[in-house]
């Protein structure tokens, strides 16, 4: 008897380890197939406000002009809160590009690259081996940071992202958006230790035309991501270009 559990031991150690191996092999093979942006990255400046490609204000359509205004009075005068500093909820599109603390890209597991932001714990899930939910779906269970599906385009990552919560703003200063919002990231290194995401805005009802914004990051291996809680002291990020010294 003894021995008979001695062997199913073994058995269930060595299917475990078999699994392991698996799945091992497989995110290698994942990483085989694309280009390596995987590491830990920083932004090379921070702005509170979403600058454009080309520069130039945000091609704002009246009802757009009117939620802009909306949100900027009510954020100076109180009558509307920053969930995303006051709460640590998730920033949203494009603001998430912009925040000034480590981030890091894992690709894996299989069929997946997840980005981690120390900001607020932010997840995000790029499925790589399926497309976007359906309309209905995206309308039933929006997020925060929206659903997005992934490709790569030769050493691009290219990402299209919908399905997001309207209660998040474009950047700090409350830039609107509505639940039509879509966006398209193109993520590449531009050199061995720099990474650019150029993302492109897509809001017919708040916009009048789709637009794109730059985001360039330095690579920082040697940081690790840190534990990050609204209103409790965190990291000196104030070696980022455009952060206000304490």
């Amino acid at each position: 008897m003894e021995d008979l559990r001695v062997f199913a031991r073994g058995r269930a150690t060595l299917v475990a380890a078999l699994a392991v191996t698996a799945t091992a092999l497989s995110g290698t093979a994942f990483a085989a197939d694309a280009p390596d942006i995987s590491g830990i990255y920083q932004v090379t400046q921070y702005n509170a406000k979403i600058a454009l490609v080309g520069g130039g204000e945000l091609p704002l359509t009246d009802a757009g002009k009117a939620a802009y205004a909306k949100n900027m009075a009510g954020l100076k005068d109180g009558s509307l809160t920053d969930n995303a500093r006051k709460f640590c909820v998730p920033d949203g599109l494009p603001r998430v590009l912009a925040n000034p603390y480590p981030f890091e890209i894992i690709q894996a597991p299989p069929g997946q690259v997840t980005i981690i932001y120390e900001l607020s714990h932010q997840v995000r899930m790029i499925a790589m081996d399926k497309p976007l939910p359906s309309e209905e779906d995206l309308l039933v269970l929006p997020f925060f940071n929206g659903h997005s599906a992934g490709k790569f385009e030769g050493d691009t990552l290219v990402v299209e992202s919908a399905g997001f919560k309207e209660n998040t703003f474009l950047d700090a200063t409350g830039a609107p958006h509505t639940d039509e919002l879509r966006t398209v990231e193109r993520i590449r290194k531009v050199s061995p230790t720099q990474l650019e995401d150029v993302i492109t805005i897509h809001d017919p009802q708040y916009y009048s035309r789709d637009w794109q914004a730059r985001f360039v990051y330095n690579q920082h291996n040697e940081l690790r991501i840190e534990d990050y809680v609204c209103g409790e002291p965190h990291r000196d990020i104030s070696g980022v270009q455009g952060v206000k010294k304490p």
